[in-house]
């Protein structure tokens, strides 16, 4: 079974079951509205970036749930946290270079991080 602890009680059925999509999920639509507000010169360039890599994440944990082999399902997992890092990183330079209110990216931040160990914990489980 994958999944949290916390999901051990209840039968996973869809990948909408896993916590990790569903923070996942949560991630790539605020990232979407919070892009809303960047310049419009930045739509083919770090929004649509930005957009695309949080999109990625929910995308391929679903793709990976949907495998029968474990190696499948470890590898799509695996490009899902790749996905989260490159959107760690925009998210960084966004701030950085003054796109992103600097207080709402310790809640992204802490977002990511919480993403980032529940694919962790998915893929151990997976591995052992």
């Amino acid at each position: 079974m994958e999944g949290t602890s916390t999901q051990q009680a209840q039968k996973i059925q869809s990948f909408t079951d896993l916590v990790a999509w569903r923070e996942a999920h949560k991630l790539s639509i605020t990232i979407y509205n919070e892009t809303k507000r960047f310049p419009k010169e930045e739509l083919y360039g770090l929004v649509s970036q930005l957009r695309r890599a949080a999109l990625s994440v929910p995308s391929n944990i679903a793709e990976g749930f949907s495998r029968h082999s474990l190696k499948e399902k470890i590898q799509f997992y695996s490009i899902a946290l790749s996905s989260l890092r490159e959107v760690q990183s925009q998210l960084i330079y966004a701030r950085d270079i003054g796109l992103l209110p600097k207080d709402n990216f310790p809640s992204l931040a802490e977002q990511a991080i919480l993403i980032s160990k529940l694919m962790n914990g998915l893929i151990k489980k997976l591995s052992s």
